[in-house]
């Protein structure tokens, strides 16, 4: 068919391991390049990469520009490189967030457009990316998306493998505990820094890692396994659920035809409009505004029909017998 291939999401993290062993699993393309903020889990990622594969790593140090603390942040990034023989690259972005839009989210759009656009350039010799995430994070993230009563996507958590922009990205560290990357960074005497922002509980992320997993390690010792494994079943059914968005979206077309949507099933419409929606527009609907555009089409038996409904920064519009999204 003419559709896209669908870029594959390597399965999470399913069983803990520790540092060591998540380092000897580790093979990249290389050169490699390592997001260094110069926290514990990535001063810990550096340094064993460094090490594994001398003169062949280098890393990469985003100033958000939000905090007080950046500046002293970079410069001790440039002291360990320099200490270490490791080119550091630092891009400086803008991380403030807009309204209605969370720090963490802003922080991280800022931080990945970064390395979109350091990879295009034309000196780049990187072609992947190491990020130092834990099997903490990859709960956190877990218990974030449920929160907030996200659907597959979100329960799918973070991939250990993924491609974007012509990188590939990599999460060695997604099935090892924060305390065994702890463990093995003191044993070395290495120096870090620590970002005053992970102290700040009106922070969610913050709260749960205050509160809810010392609480699960008390209670469900293996808590990090069986959590990474029900969002590698999530992940894995969130694969079957984009293919058949894609193969149903080859049949209504894009835009899609209003009668040849209402012939497929209800939760079929709604991940075929999903699947329309990010791909095509990037825009994401609220589960409310997918419910009313659902209405809308079943509704949708007349001419004269109107359908005209915000969904993320634009609307959902009906042109004669088609659905479209424009942004005014």
């Amino acid at each position: 068919m003419g559709a896209s291939p669908i870029p594959r999401r390597q399965p999470n993290s399913v069983l803990s391991s520790t540092f060591a062993q998540a380092l000897a699993d580790f093979s990249p393309k290389l050169p490699l390049a390592v997001a260094y903020s110069g926290g514990p889990d990535s001063t810990a990622l550096l340094l064993a990469c460094a090490e594994k594969w001398p003169g062949q790593v280098l890393a990469i140090h985003v100033h958000h520009g939000v905090q007080t603390a950046a500046d002293g942040f970079e410069q001790h990034c440039r002291q360990v490189c320099a200490r270490l023989g490791v080119p550091l690259t630092v891009i400086s972005v803008n991380g403030r967030h807009a309204s209605g839009q969370s720090p963490e989210d802003a922080a991280r759009r800022a931080r990945y457009q970064a390395f979109d656009d350091l990879a295009k350039e034309p000196a780049t010799l990187f072609r992947s990316l190491a990020i130092a995430q834990h099997a903490d994070d990859q709960i956190e993230t877990l218990l974030l998306a449920l929160s907030r009563g996200a659907g597959l996507p979100g329960l799918s958590a973070m991939p250990a493998q993924w491609a974007r922009a012509g990188l590939d990205y990599h999460r060695p560290l997604l099935g090892v505990p924060a305390s065994d990357i702890k463990t093995w960074l003191e044993s070395r005497s290495a120096d870090w820094v620590l970002d005053p922002s992970n102290a700040n509980e009106q922070f969610t992320r913050n709260r749960i890692r205050a509160g809810l997993l010392p609480a699960l390690q008390a209670g469900f010792p293996q808590f990090r396994s069986t959590f990474a494994r029900s969002a590698a079943h999530a992940a894995q059914a969130q694969v079957v659920l984009q293919e058949v968005a894609m193969q149903d979206l080859e049949l209504v077309g894009s835009p899609p035809q209003i009668v040849l949507l209402q012939r497929l099933s209800q939760a079929r419409q709604v991940n075929l409009l999903r699947h329309w929606l990010k791909t095509k527009h990037a825009a994401i609907p609220s589960t409310a505004q997918l419910a009313e555009l659902l209405h809308q089409i079943t509704c949708c038996t007349t001419r004269g029909h109107k359908i005209l409904i915000k969904v993320g920064s634009g609307f959902v519009q009906r042109r004669g017998a088609e659905l479209h999204w424009y942004n005014p």
